[in-house]
């Protein structure tokens, strides 16, 4: 077969397109988006893996409280939980790595609580996320568990799904926006086992929530009122973990990952014979 006289046996090298995955413009596409959104999701997955992370405890507040503002006592507080929390999980005799300090990796609180962590002389992860103003990584993260996402809910997916507990300081919408994620998550059966949820600083959080009202309007169940346990120190908040929590329980050095109960899970708990005897609950990611 004759060759057209304008082809070249071999186009050069530099002329070559580049492999679809390191073309830069294609990634930055909207075609190129479920890429990106993958990605976000695979590469916390292989450094929790790698460095046996079994589980989290996340800490969430304001980026706007300074240590030496008008809220420097909750900076404070968060500090010396992160530092107390660290202690313990480094006590812990596991494969894995237990109830590191997770925040959002941004100044404020998320930098009180990476800052005490580091001090007690352990891991702990910040989940940064690109914004205009405020979310900068603070220097307290520890190198290889900083990580930058573009996508919210990716980043709230690595927030939920190895958390054990959350421990929410005072805050504006981003921490509410947390907060009331992880208690739908929760109530709705979407994280199993649900979280411990702690909020630290009774006074404030009962002044911008009323909590009791939305039971008494019938709009949540009373019951959902355990989820929340209140505290006002480092201490307090210690001991609800510590109450909470079941180190006890054998950990694989791999992320554990939340489970989902679905509606044929639970029929199959109700009714095991019609799933063939089967009973308990099935493991959905």
């Amino acid at each position: 077969m004759n060759r057209p006289p304008d082809a070249q046996p071999h186009a050069p090298q530099a002329d070559r397109d580049p492999l679809a995955y390191q073309d830069a413009a294609f990634i930055e596409s909207d075609d190129g988006r479920p890429l990106r959104i993958l990605a976000e999701y695979l590469r916390p997955f292989a450094a929790f893996r790698r460095r046996r992370i079994h589980d989290t405890i996340c800490f969430f507040g304001s980026a706007r409280i300074s240590e030496d503002g008008p809220l420097g006592a909750y900076y404070g507080g968060a500090r010396e939980l992160a530092r107390l929390v660290t202690e313990w999980s480094d006590g812990l005799v596991s494969p894995a790595h237990r109830y590191l300090v997770c925040t959002g990796g941004g100044p404020g609180i998320m930098e009180a609580a990476n800052r005490g962590a580091q001090e007690a002389g352990g891991r702990t992860i910040g989940l940064n996320i690109g914004l205009p103003h405020e979310q900068r990584p603070n220097p307290f993260i520890t190198p290889g568990l900083s990580f930058e996402f573009r996508y919210f809910f990716m980043r709230k997916l690595w927030f939920a799904y190895v958390a054990r507990a959350i421990v929410a300081f005072p805050g504006g919408f981003g921490t509410l926006d947390e907060l009331f994620e992880f208690l739908t998550l929760s109530q709705t059966g979407k994280i199993d086992p649900p979280p411990a949820t702690l909020l630290y600083g009774t006074r404030y959080w009962n002044e911008i929530v009323d909590f009791d009202a939305l039971a008494r309007h019938g709009l949540i169940d009373p019951a959902d009122l355990r989820m929340l346990h209140f505290v006002d120190t480092p201490a307090e908040a210690m001991a609800v973990l510590r109450s909470r929590l079941r180190p006890q329980d054998e950990a694989e050095p791999v992320p554990a990952l939340a489970r989902s109960i679905t509606a044929e899970d639970e029929c199959a708990a109700c009714c095991p014979e019609k799933e063939g005897g089967r009973t308990g609950y099935t493991s959905h990611p």
